[in-house]
């Protein structure tokens, strides 16, 4: 089969690798469509000393990159009752190759009603599920979401569809903020905007409740604190890859009761789904059915889709771009 490695640094190819044999309790899938994650993939494509989560970080190549997915079921293990051979699934902790393996509860049956392209986006999107699931949201508060790349955006949906209002959504890039009208939010700012806080503050009447941060960034937290109410809530969804900057966090964190809540996917529980705090299993089951009911549209997000031949020069674009598109391969264009 095909799947894309980084066989070293800023160097992406598209190579033969034996088809995985699976277990009693796993699931062949073919796929079809995968999703790049660009904060995730661009680290590991230039060899950013994070990714190794070492406390001496060493980076090691080759790598195998790519999470989100959906496909066929192409063969299944004796034990394996979730799904049937031809089954469309969304797939969990997938690579970007023609096919993967994996266990049974990390497969999603699809309706007929969600595409091969919103149901790669399922295991993505619940990573800001979860942050605004931690927020505890009430419907009618104010919401912010820092940054729209494509979880951004993908929060902008969410906090819709959970009640937010009004909704801003942050990003240097003025193509993004008309892109976050279109895809649902209220109001749309530059953060270096002279007059960014106050404008914030002005359109949620004192401050706002709850945000979602998804730059990374020391600078992005910084100026999201700048915009709360009192006793807001901040979700820190984006991977901070930089511990190296200052917070005031007597005036912008103590004092006003700020809430700072850890927001990354694997912080949550494995097993057994509680108030705001979910598995993904069960996410990822309930980002399915709001996408079939029509309260989620990731078909709209989607901007570019191109053969897996293509990765060198995509992940390049990856590596230069300061605005990179929401990118998906098609493995059926091999």
């Amino acid at each position: 089969m095909k799947q894309i490695v980084f066989t070293a640094p800023r160097v992406a190819e598209l190579l033969d690798v034996d088809v995985p044999e699976i277990g009693e309790n796993e699931v062949l899938v073919k796929i079809v469509r995968s999703n790049i994650s660009a904060g995730t993939e661009r680290a590991n494509y230039v060899g950013d000393p994070s990714v190794s989560g070492a406390a001496a970080p060493c980076v090691k190549f080759p790598r195998r990159v790519g999470y989100s997915s959906a496909g066929v079921v192409a063969a299944i293990g004796s034990s394996v009752t979730r799904v049937k051979v031809g089954d469309r699934v969304a797939c969990m902790d997938s690579k970007h190759a023609e096919y993967w393996r994996m266990p049974e509860t990390k497969v999603f049956p699809l309706p007929d009603s969600v595409s091969d392209g919103a149901a790669a986006l399922t295991y993505i999107s619940i990573f800001p599920m979860a942050a605004v699931r931690k927020c505890k949201l009430e419907i009618g508060e104010s919401a912010m979401v820092m940054g729209q790349g494509v979880l951004g955006q993908i929060a902008v949906q969410i906090l819709r569809a959970a009640g937010a209002h009004p909704i801003i959504a942050v990003d240097p890039v003025a193509e993004k903020r008309e892109r976050a009208i279109e895809l649902g939010a209220d109001y749309a700012l530059d953060p270096f905007a002279s007059d960014f806080a106050q404008t914030a503050k002005s359109l949620t009447r004192g401050g706002v409740n709850v945000c979602i941060e998804v730059t990374g960034k020391g600078q992005g937290l910084d100026m999201a604190l700048d915009c709360m109410a009192r006793f807001g809530r901040v979700a820190l969804l984006g991977c901070t890859r930089d511990s190296n900057f200052t917070i005031d966090y007597y005036r912008k964190v103590h004092y006003p009761g700020i809430s700072l809540i850890g927001a990354h996917t694997n912080a949550r529980p494995a097993t057994e789904s509680h108030e705001g705090w979910w598995t993904a299993l069960d996410d990822s089951e309930a980002i399915i059915r709001l996408l079939a009911g029509n309260r989620l549209n990731f078909d709209v997000l989607i901007e570019e889709v191109h053969s897996p031949a293509e990765a060198p020069e995509i992940f390049e674009r990856l590596a230069t771009e300061r605005s990179f598109p929401v990118v998906q391969f098609d493995w059926t264009q091999l």
